[in-house]
């Protein structure tokens, strides 16, 4: 029962997820709408924005596996060349 719930990179991307629809909602009542609409701008922006935040935010090994991708590449093309 050591283990966490979430993994680091997970709770940054809903947490970066939570503030980016309270901002959204924030802005949207500041606009003058009402609450029902601002909680809708809100939720809206929360799940747009969690798709969003987990493609920016790569995982370990993705970032491992291009970036040996890219320099075997680069290596086989100066080889060539």
């Amino acid at each position: 029962m050591d283990r966490p719930l979430l993994s680091l990179r997970s709770a940054l991307i809903f947490l970066l997820a939570l503030l980016t629809g309270g901002a959204a909602s924030g802005l949207t009542a500041v606009a003058g709408e009402g609450t029902a609409r601002s909680l809708l701008a809100g939720l809206a922006a929360t799940g747009l924005a969690v798709p969003f935040f987990n493609r920016l935010i790569a995982a370990e090994d993705d970032a491992v596996r291009s970036r040996t991708a890219v320099g075997a590449g680069t290596v086989e093309e100066e080889s060539h060349g």
